[in-house]
């Protein structure tokens, strides 16, 4: 069983920030998705796919992590970058 921790990234069609300091521990898929035969929906057999762990901290999930045995990959938060102009720049 392994899984992957990561901070949220920033939703590009919203300017808010609600929820960027959650960390999330996510498990990896254990089995591939394959088409239902009735309504052709992708679907898997794999109940760990619909569990998503929210923390504070990204060291209290690797606490969490190490407490089950749960073998975690951690990724690193890419750095926030602003481009900085003006209303009027965009006429230039």
């Amino acid at each position: 069983m392994s899984a992957r921790i990561y901070q949220r990234p920033k939703n590009a069609m919203q300017s808010g920030k609600a929820l960027l300091d959650q960390w999330v521990l996510e498990f990896e898929p254990a089995e591939a998705k394959k088409p239902d035969p009735l309504m052709g929906w992708a679907g898997s057999g794999d109940m760990k796919q619909q569990l998503q762990l929210r923390f504070a901290t990204a060291e209290e999930a690797k606490a969490y992590a190490d407490r089950y045995g749960i073998a975690v990959e951690v990724h690193a938060t890419p750095p926030r970058r602003l481009k900085i102009q003006a209303y009027a720049d965009n006429f230039r």
